[in-house]
């Protein structure tokens, strides 16, 4: 892997999946902010009701993986997310294209919501009695994102605002693991192993999936399916073609994919 100098502290350019990714989050905040004039119900009812309860989950609540991660509900809090947002995903849209930096966060935000719903049904499961407290804000993609940086660009070395130091990617991941396992011994041990739950299933992801991302892989499956399909029908017809014309006294001859055989035209006995 190349090794990579210090780079100041400065956000990339905001296009594609990252600008995206944030439009998404400022449009669900506003949204949650507003929806009180016209929804009988308070910004926090309607802000519980779309994080992540990992026991309210299991009772029908399917909608919650999906949308606990646009849930914002400080300020402050909203603007530290989509700052971190903006630096990580527009950091790796500049080595991948923007499917694959949406895949990532994708999968490392489900990564979180699944690893919630474990160690709840775990707890209940040997008896233990586990705070259950609703998720919510893009933290475990925000992690998923830093994860990958660390393990793909582990060389590189970012600026630790406000401070003028340089740390490489992966001691900044490792310190924030570590500050993330210190959390598990606290009140909030569900939101610190959701988090590491986010980091661990962005880690499979650079691991396991494509480069190009889940949707590119899908489209690469469904067209060679299709052409399998296809050619199938061609050595279909090329036979029923053959049965044709020995019955008319031809011979006629086709290859394994169906496609009739360039014989030499003087060669007498390609017709009987």
């Amino acid at each position: 892997m190349p090794r990579f100098g210090a780079t100041p502290f400065a956000f990339p350019e905001f296009r594609g999946a990252t600008r995206r990714l944030i439009l998404w989050n400022l449009i669900a905040y506003f949204a949650l902010l507003l929806a009180p004039v016209a929804i009988p119900a308070t910004a926090a009812q309607l802000a519980l009701s779309f994080s992540f309860i990992p026991g309210v989950f299991l009772h029908g609540a399917l909608w919650q993986p999906l949308t606990y991660s646009l849930v914002h509900v400080t300020l402050f809090g909203t603007l530290l997310e989509l700052l971190s947002l903006w630096f990580l995903a527009g950091f790796l849209e500049n080595y991948h294209n923007s499917t694959w930096v949406i895949s990532l966060y994708a999968v490392s935000v489900l990564g979180t919501a699944a690893a919630a719903t474990a160690i709840y049904v775990c707890s209940h499961t040997l008896g233990f009695s586990s705070y259950e407290i609703p998720l919510y804000g893009c933290f475990g993609g925000i992690f998923g994102l830093l994860v990958a940086i660390g393990a793909l660009y582990g060389d590189m070395q970012f600026m630790l605002f406000p401070l003028p130091i340089g740390i490489k990617a992966r001691y900044l991941v490792v310190i924030y693991a570590l500050v993330t396992v210190a959390m598990l011994f606290g009140q909030q041990r569900m939101y610190a192993f959701a988090q590491l739950g986010g980091a661990l299933a962005g880690l499979f992801f650079i691991r396991l999936a494509p480069r190009r991302g889940l949707s590119f892989t899908f489209s690469e499956k469904w067209y060679a399916l299709r052409n399998r399909y296809y050619r199938w029908k061609r050595r279909r017809a090329a036979r029923k073609f053959e049965v044709y014309m020995r019955s008319h006294g031809h011979t006629t001859r086709f290859d394994g994919n169906g496609r009739p055989l360039d014989d030499d035209p003087n060669d007498k006995k390609r017709w009987n």
